[in-house]
């Protein structure tokens, strides 16, 4: 059986708090949190690059749903979907136990640096047609995140 995505987090945040936290004290923090956010993105572009590719459905909704179960396992996320269609998937999420462990840590910042700033990485990833709105987090204090993924028209397409 696999790890799911919150262990792989906690996991993780063994190594990259720290990590991120030297990077802060030596760097500082606008220049590190713009390494780790840079860095991370590109892998998390990659990944969405690599999920969208594998999952060869043209169906957004459906597409993005199967991602966020992946997110969602092991009682991740409590979430309520608003949406989903062909070409949309929005939802909000009411509980976050990402947000709960780096909450406990004492660290919700470098929770947000470093999981929900790889929502829109990831998001990039699925292509320049799909983009992601969120205006709020559990992360950075919200009741809930507001996850609003919709395919857009290509602007380069117009007119020809």
């Amino acid at each position: 059986m696999s790890i799911s995505v919150i262990e792989q987090a906690k996991i993780q945040a063994q190594v990259l708090v720290p990590l991120v936290k030297a990077l802060q004290a030596e760097l500082g923090e606008a220049r590190a949190n713009a390494l780790v956010r840079n860095t991370l993105g590109d892998l998390y572009r990659r990944f969405g690059e690599a999920f969208w590719t594998a999952k060869n459905d043209t169906n957004l909704g459906q597409a993005v749903a199967s991602a966020f179960r992946t997110y969602a396992r092991d009682d991740a996320l409590a979430y309520d979907v608003i949406e989903q269609t062909q070409d949309a998937f929005a939802f909000d999420v009411k509980r976050c136990a990402y947000a709960e462990f780096y909450k406990a840590l004492g660290e919700p910042e470098l929770g947000f640096l470093m999981v929900c700033t790889a929502d829109f990485a990831t998001a990039e990833g699925f292509g320049p047609d799909i983009k992601l709105t969120r205006t709020q987090t559990i992360m950075q204090g919200a009741d809930h995140c507001d996850f609003r993924y919709r395919r857009v028209a290509d602007e380069s397409r117009k007119g020809k």
